[in-house]
């Protein structure tokens, strides 16, 4: 009986909102696009709980060919 209430609290309480930058708790993100005096493009966005790049860099191993542990 408790795997049962597992199962059914698990995905209420890991509900997020999955957009194309991340989790975060609108599905809508409220970004803020618009070109300064100078031309130059911004992008100001509301921030995420996880960000995808930020996953992917951490699950990757930084890798310098240059320093290996063999010479």
């Amino acid at each position: 009986m408790k795997k049962h209430y597992i199962l059914v609290l698990l995905p209420i309480l890991m509900s997020g909102c999955f957009n194309e930058r991340g989790i975060s708790l609108k599905y809508y993100n409220n970004c803020e696009e618009y070109y300064d005096l100078q031309g130059y493009y911004h992008k100001q966005c509301d921030k995420n709980i996880v960000n995808y790049q930020e996953v992917i860099d951490t699950i990757q191993p930084t890798q310098n060919p240059a320093r290996g542990s063999v010479r």
